[in-house]
């Protein structure tokens, strides 16, 4: 036998040889229960903390509780009529806030932070909160889980799943621009 002809042979050897393994079929098939189950979790902790937040509105029927389209509430504490200056992406803006459970315990008390708006971390409902208040305004804001630190709380002193209410004064807003 020739070198070509061996060569060949065991090319066609080689290649018969190589069986790619099966693929292997699920023990079991779940038609997305686990899904289900969340998102039925989920609903039913919305509608508590609706619940809960609708009792701390009507508990307090001298403020006026204004719902946010992006979904929390809201009263302002000092409202400035004359500014209409407000914070947009890239602002500068300094502020400070408290951070409270729905019992009214405080979980951080009176803190200031500067912040670049849209730039830097914060979590949903307070930057969207920021947005609807001019400088030297107050506000405060009640917020369910899923806009403050959701499932994964802030890894400190907030845990799984708390709705918050934050007082929050604007401070200043230096524009992107300036």
């Amino acid at each position: 036998m020739s070198k070509n002809t061996c060569a060949i042979l065991l090319m066609v050897l080689f290649c018969f040889s190589c069986k790619s393994p099966e693929a292997r079929m699920p023990e079991s098939v779940q038609s997305g229960s686990f899904l289900k189950k969340s998102a039925e979790r989920n609903k039913k902790l919305n509608e508590l903390e609706r619940t809960h937040i609708e009792t701390i509105i009507k508990d307090n029927p001298n403020k006026n509780y204004i719902a946010s389209e992006s979904g929390f509430w809201f009263h302002y504490n000092v409202q400035v009529e004359r500014d209409t200056i407000r914070p947009q992406f890239g602002d500068i803006i300094n502020f400070d806030y408290t951070i409270s459970n729905f019992e009214g315990s405080e979980i951080y008390p009176k803190m200031n932070k500067t912040y670049i708006m849209d730039k830097e971390e914060l979590f949903t409902g307070l930057r969207e909160g920021l947005k609807l208040l001019k400088p030297s305004e107050s506000a405060t804001f009640i917020f369910p889980s899923q806009k403050a630190f959701g499932y994964y709380g802030d890894d400190n002193k907030i845990g799984t799943n708390v709705p918050l209410i934050c007082n929050v004064t604007l401070n200043t807003i230096i524009k992107k621009n300036d």
